[in-house]
């Protein structure tokens, strides 16, 4: 299990700052990524710690299957104003 930083007691020789994307993505530092082997299609989870966001690679074993994850967001976010008559009618165009 590969812990950025925390476990592995990774402290760079400098401080390394990098800007968040308008789409929401980083640069991770090549001393980083050859460190810990984040190759790129390297699933990554995400774990706040206090103040700190730990990056820790994520193994087959732990992965939770993509539509999974989907819907457990998405659970109780539909509204339901429309009856299924009303949302298929619009789905067709009709009025």
């Amino acid at each position: 299990m590969m812990l950025f930083a925390l476990e592995q007691g990774l402290f760079l020789n400098h401080f390394s700052y990098m800007k968040v994307t308008t789409a929401g993505q980083i640069t991770i530092p090549l001393e980083i990524r050859e460190r810990f082997h984040l190759l790129p299609g390297t699933d990554v989870e995400f774990l706040p710690q206090g103040d700190v966001v730990a990056i820790r690679a994520v193994s087959e074993g732990r992965k939770e299957p993509r539509f999974e994850r989907w819907l457990e967001r998405a659970q109780g976010s539909a509204s339901n104003r429309l009856t299924t008559d009303e949302i298929m009618a619009a789905t067709r165009g009709e009025d």
